[in-house]
């Protein structure tokens, strides 16, 4: 196989990747609704607008940042506001424990609160009248005394100390009754103004319909709670339809729930979603058992929501099936997508979308023309699919911020090219610190070898879990003589997941296949290096491969070659994900040349200055042609794995 050049997969960024004209992002328009700035989710966003005229609810699937909260959101703005409702909570005379509930167009709400309020404030307004007319009763009577003690230092001293006695008393006697009248009004106050009506939602000036995003809401927070009283007696208690709080049920009433990861609820919480989706209304009550709050249960308050649930495929399938059969049979499921195709239309709603996320961040510099085409060319590194941009545009956003806050650290009016590429090195994730640093110290220590040839020794390609970052995983094999005659077997070490083992069986039947030694009598001992974390997937196959043969044949490995593929029992090299991680891998280890799978060839998205060799195969006898030394041995290897093609299957 030719080794081919990568002038197309390194050619550089141009200027024509665009159909509208721009120079920086300040030229580029941006639709004001929030349903026009979903990028690639045209699926998604059709049937967003579905939802919003027939109220249905959504559940939408797929990886994060492709815009799930985004098609919530876009959802409230398509719905009518002028349904929306106020809704208020009243003292029941008749039962305190159960508070009314009442609900008003929205505005009325608070009219209604306010006049409620005046009227009890008339109330105590006359309470302060009689308050005024006795102070004045006792200013009265003190002033007479005053006068009276003047006049009466004309009488004899004893008349005059039987006066004045008994005027002491009198007076004391006024005071201790206007204090005693004064408490008693102010204690009235503290009784009648909480018997006014509580606005527990007010929904006055609302343009759009409520979006509530209840993602990670403990039950009272979601359903609604009563709060505790720890003053219950003696008049300094709370009424119980003052302590009412709703939840975000209720405040999204006529608007949407959005949930996040809705299979992380508990059952009971799913099951009470659940039970508020089909009554559309829902009782408040106490949540602590310990609570004053829980003797409390008010009538039933209006919850009338458009349920918009989110999740990975993985957590999807923990949902409550009561709940998921609500929202299939009421509603849509929707797989968000990941990728989309690599066409100028949707070049160009990348850059829409770059221009979104300057103004959002409101804090960033404009992006150049030849910025922009850089973002365009990590959507397409990133989507690891040929003639694919990613659609995981969170990931892309971060990029943005960060080389914004670099231009402007520079007092740069526009983020240019040179700053998103700094930023791509500067912002790189966990994963991607924690693989540079790994294989930093594994060649300080020599574990990975980039040079000379080994025996039995593969450097594998691996990406870490749940991340789009490489590594290098050397991979060595040895071949012993078994303990028992025909015992023998293939032991594997290195904390491997079921896939792997899988794998590791698949490569022992083809390597019975195309040796011709007798491996019954052998162990065959595969260690993955210092794989703490675990290996996982069949990307190591041909790896894998290698090393046992060339245990088996002493043919040595070159060093300064890495390798990626799965592989087929009939020796046929199968594509792999994550390529474009795992050659960015292999460079930063200095490698030289890399092989792969040849499907894997149009996936693969490299730097301009990468310094890398890449090599398709399509064959396990192609990867032993490129990745061992040359030599006699290596040609019978290679002989005998092309004849075991042409052999007839045994039947």
């Amino acid at each position: 196989m030719v080794k081919r050049n990568l002038k197309k997969l390194k050619s550089k960024t141009k200027e024509d990747v665009f159909s509208i004209d721009f120079k920086t992002t300040n030229d580029i328009k941006i639709s004001n609704k929030m349903i026009d700035q979903v990028i690639g989710q045209d699926k998604a966003t059709e049937i967003i607008k579905k939802a919003a005229i027939q109220r249905r609810n959504v559940l939408l699937v797929g990886s994060p940042g492709t815009g799930k909260s985004m098609l919530g959101q876009a959802l409230s703005e398509l719905l009518p506001a002028e349904k929306l409702q106020d809704i208020v909570s009243l003292p029941n005379q008749k039962d305190e424990n159960n508070p009314l509930i009442r609900t008003f167009p929205a505005g009325e709400g608070k009219k209604f609160v306010a006049q409620a309020k005046m009227k009890s404030v008339a109330g105590m307004n006359s309470g302060n009248s009689m308050t005024i007319f006795l102070g004045i009763l006792v200013v009265f009577f003190v002033a007479t005394y005053i006068v009276s003690m003047i006049v009466n230092t004309q009488k004899n001293d004893i008349l005059a100390a039987a006066d004045q006695i008994s005027g002491t008393l009198f007076i004391i006697t006024i005071l201790i009754g206007f204090l005693f009248i004064l408490l008693m009004t102010r204690l009235s106050r503290v009784r009648i103004t909480p018997l006014a009506p509580k606005l527990l939602l007010d929904n006055s000036g609302a343009k759009t319909a409520p979006f509530v995003d209840a993602t990670g809401a403990h039950e009272g927070a979601l359903l609604g709670d009563v709060l505790h009283d720890p003053f219950q007696s003696g008049g300094l208690g709370t009424p119980s339809h003052e302590r009412v709080v709703l939840g975000d049920i209720h405040k999204a009433n006529g608007g949407v729930l959005f949930i996040d990861e809705i299979a992380d609820m508990t059952p009971e919480m799913q099951i009470q979603l659940l039970t508020a989706m089909q009554e559309k209304k829902s009782a408040i009550t106490g949540r602590s058992e310990r609570s004053a709050g829980a003797m409390v249960k008010t009538e039933p308050v209006p919850c009338d929501f458009i349920l918009v649930g989110a999740g990975n495929p993985e957590s999807i399938m923990k949902m409550s099936p009561a709940l998921r059969s609500r929202i299939r049979g009421y509603g849509y499921e929707v797989y968000m997508e990941d990728n989309m195709p690599d066409t100028i239309e949707n070049r160009n709603k990348i850059a829409i979308f770059v221009a979104q996320e300057v103004k959002k961040d409101g804090k960033i510099p404009p992006f150049s023309r030849e910025a922009v085409a850089e973002i365009v060319k990590e959507a397409k590194r990133r989507a690891d699919k040929k003639n694919s941009l990613t659609l995981r545009l969170r990931e892309l956003g971060g990029i943005i911020r960060v080389a914004g806050d670099m231009s402007r650290e520079k007092n740069k009016k526009v983020v240019d090219i040179s700053d998103v590429i700094n930023a791509k090195e500067y912002a790189g994730s966990f994963e991607q610190q924690v693989a540079s640093r790994f294989i930093k110290e594994k060649k300080e220590y020599e574990v990975i070898q980039v040079s000379g040839s080994h025996v039995g020794k593969v450097n594998g390609l691996a990406v870490i879990e749940n991340s789009d970052s490489g590594l290098m995983l050397p991979i060595e094999a040895i071949v012993t003589k078994s303990m028992r005659k025909g015992g023998g077997e293939i032991i594997a070490t290195g904390k491997l997941g079921e896939i792997a083992q899988e794998a590791v069986k698949n490569v022992g039947a083809i390597i019975k296949l195309y040796s011709k030694q007798q491996l019954s009598d052998y162990d065959i001992h595969i260690q993955f290096l210092q794989a703490y974390s675990g290996v996982e997937g069949d990307s190591a196959s041909i790896s894998v491969a290698t090393a046992i043969l060339s245990a088996i044949t002493g043919i040595p490995v070159k060093q300064s070659i890495a390798m990626t593929g799965s592989l087929s029992i009939l020796g046929e090299v199968l594509p792999v994900g994550g390529i474009t991680s795992k050659v960015e891998a292999a460079v930063n280890a200095g490698i030289k040349d890399v092989i792969i799978p040849t499907s894997n060839f149009g996936d693969l998205v490299l730097p301009n200055n990468a310094d890398i060799k890449v090599i398709p195969v399509s064959t396990l006898g192609e990867v032993i042609d490129h990745a061992m030394e040359n030599g006699r041995e290596r040609t019978k290897l290679i002989k005998t794995i092309k004849g075991a093609f042409k052999k007839k299957p045994v039947v």
